[in-house]
């Protein structure tokens, strides 16, 4: 069944500039797909259309009839005084009309209605009600916000109080409560942490619809989405795949289209040649070789109908690194802080020694871009003392970028930071990040979350440093982008130290991992590979075997022969059931850390499931086994 069709769409905020050029596809009914291109090229704009927020100036779009549609990039503007709870609950309007509905009826049956219309309503309705999960939703709503680690405290606060990134995680949930047919992801990781994110991609997997995401997480993509349609120049081009499967595929149609374009650029050359020593001999009297010229000419116009195929030009720049003498770059002793009645940490104490790699995770709100900002001056601690080695030169990139003159453009930024720069040299350096012509005239506040981070690391990236601090690098950031700042933190040789819930960056980076939870640092000497196989482990070792619910009953000790070789039995199925637990759990770390390699993930994946369906059986037997020894 045909879910979203899309033919010749044509859609432009400029005159004879298209943003969608033709674009055409179609998803089917339960379909994974990742939607990608680079910022600008008309993603979010699509998603609006196909929600009807926008209109297009040709083509056709059609969404399956009866066919709920969710895009969770909209906030919705609620009633004054709503509370978290008061939107999350908004999600069964549905449910709350029939809920309605049921007590009129109620009252009027109190009353003495006897109508046997009445009664059948009544029961209509009823059964509709616990259909639709009526009697579940207290359930429903504490599994969506602790899955989203939306916690109690925030569940009674306004929604309008809330910052951007949680009014967004609320809104997810609340879509997800609703139960759509057709969701539409647009960036849904960008304001959640790993425990979220996680929680997210489990829940898409068991998602019944269809599900079409924009998003620059290459693990989230690899993760939930089966197909790729990526959007270039306004059409649309399709991959059958992970986002590990594109990015090869992706590579191997431009080289083989790079091969056709020599290849033709090769024959064209030759007939040009022969063109002109045709024309040579005409010229000397040789008559019919004219019109062989023309022909061949004709013949090599013909032929130039293939572009040179071209790539996004890579930004390559450099950290300036400052040498560094000694073992010490920051210490921390006994540090502690409070805002009011929330404790976020205490009695920290940590060293950072020259040369390490280490990524600062935990879930939002635990307090780390306060540490973050402590150790950057900008805070003090309530405890404690904070110590940086004399020789370290550090550099700050924060997770919200502001700038001294905002309402300045970036010529002139660059020339304030930068004391004795000319304006040519600012451009030439903006130049080298992508930032050319017109555009570098904008006032920076115009600027997208993406371009402030990318022109506060030019800023950075002229500096002698030692000591690289980044809050959340990659947020708002397309994957072009995201792989150049992996390309220069890759060069660069000094220490860093990085907060993140990117998966891929922090496992490509991170030699060391500091776990911020419950009011304390937990040092993980190791890559993020290994912590997560290592917490994989710790959460099979909490699984207990689930047992069925039973009355305490007097029975004797010993049971007939049946029951003692069963209850042996049992012992030896519980043990089977352990191993493939931690086999499973094993499998899970082997996949983050494949994440990249398209192959080794299919055969992770295939066994995976393998061990899955030997778990289920196992299961089975357990519980039959259970009846047997009369337990």
């Amino acid at each position: 069944m045909i879910e979203i069709q899309v033919n010749g769409l044509v859609k432009s905020f400029e005159v004879g500039k298209n943003v969608l050029d033709g674009l055409t596809f179609q998803i089917d009914q339960g379909e994974r797909v990742g939607l990608l291109g680079r910022n600008g090229a008309g993603k979010t704009t699509l998603f609006k259309i196909l929600t009807g927020e926008l209109d297009y100036d040709e083509g056709q779009v059609t969404v399956g009839q009866g066919r709920r549609l969710g895009l969770i990039s909209q906030i919705p503007v609620y009633p004054a005084g709503y509370t978290v709870e008061d939107v999350l609950r908004s999600a069964f309007s549905r449910l709350q009309k029939l809920a309605e509905e049921m007590e009129q009826l109620t009252a009027r049956m109190a009353e003495g209605d006897t109508d046997p219309a009445t009664l059948r309503r009544y029961g209509a309705l009823s059964e509709k009600f616990e259909v639709f999960g009526g009697y579940d939703t207290d359930v429903a709503v504490n599994k969506i916000a602790n899955g989203l680690s939306i916690s109690d405290d925030q569940r009674k606060q306004l929604f309008d109080s809330l910052s951007g990134g949680e009014k967004t995680r609320v809104n997810l949930g609340r879509l997800i409560l609703e139960d759509t047919d057709i969701l539409l992801l647009d960036e849904p990781t960008n304001h959640l942490d790993l425990h979220a994110t996680e929680w997210l991609e489990e829940y898409i997997r068991g998602f019944h619809g269809t599900v079409v995401a924009i998003s620059h997480d290459r693990y989230f993509l690899d993760r939930i989405v089966t197909r790729v349609i990526e959007i270039e120049g306004g059409k649309a081009e399709f991959y059958s795949g992970n986002y590990s499967f594109y990015a090869v595929e992706k590579e191997r149609r431009f080289q083989e289209r790079m091969k056709q374009y020599e290849k033709e650029q090769a024959k064209i050359e030759q007939l040009e040649k022969a063109a002109e020593q045709l024309r040579m001999w005409a010229f000397q009297g040789m008559d019919k070789t004219y019109r062989r010229a023309i022909s061949m000419e004709k013949r090599i116009e013909r032929m130039r109908t293939t572009s040179k195929p071209t790539k996004a030009r890579k930004i390559d720049a450099r950290f300036s690194t400052a040498e560094f003498h000694g073992d010490e770059v920051l210490a921390l002793r006994n540090l502690a802080k409070s805002y009011g009645d929330k404790h976020l940490f205490d009695g920290i104490n940590l060293k950072i020694e020259g040369g390490e790699r280490i990524a600062l995770i935990g879930d939002n709100g635990t307090g780390k871009s306060t540490l973050i900002k402590m150790i950057m001056g900008e805070l003090y601690p309530d405890d404690g003392r904070i110590r940086t080695g004399p020789q370290v030169k550090a550099a700050y990139l924060p997770q919200i970028v502001h700038f001294d003159h905002p309402d300045w453009n970036m010529v002139e930024n660059m020339m304030a930071a930068k004391r004795g720069l000319s304006a040519q040299s600012a451009r030439n350096r903006l130049a080298a990040y992508d930032f050319r012509g017109e555009d570098v005239l904008k006032p920076v506040s115009v600027l997208s979350g993406g371009e402030q981070s990318r022109l506060r690391l030019c800023m950075l990236m002229d500096d002698d440093i030692n000591f690289l601090i980044l809050d959340e690098p990659t947020n708002h950031l397309d994957i072009a982008s995201r792989e150049w700042i992996e390309e220069a933190v890759e060069a660069y040789d000094g220490t860093l130290l990085f907060v993140s819930h990117d998966r891929y960056f922090i496992n490509r980076f991170a030699t060391r991992i500091w776990e911020l939870a419950n009011g304390t640092i937990t040092d993980y000497p190791m890559g993020f590979a290994q912590y997560r196989q290592m917490k994989a482990q710790e959460e099979a070792e909490k699984v207990e075997l689930p047992k069925p619910v039973k009355e305490k009953v007097e029975r004797p000790v010993r049971g007939n022969k049946a029951q003692q070789a069963a209850r042996r039995q049992l012992t030896i199925c519980e043990r089977d059931i352990a191993k493939a637990e931690e086999r499973i759990a094993a499998l899970d770390a082997d996949m983050e850390a494949a994440a990249c390699d398209y192959e080794k993930l299919n055969d992770l994946l295939k066994e995976k499931d393998a061990v899955q369906a030997e778990l289920d059986a196992l299961y089975e037997k357990w519980e039959q086994l259970s009846e047997e020894a009369g337990e």
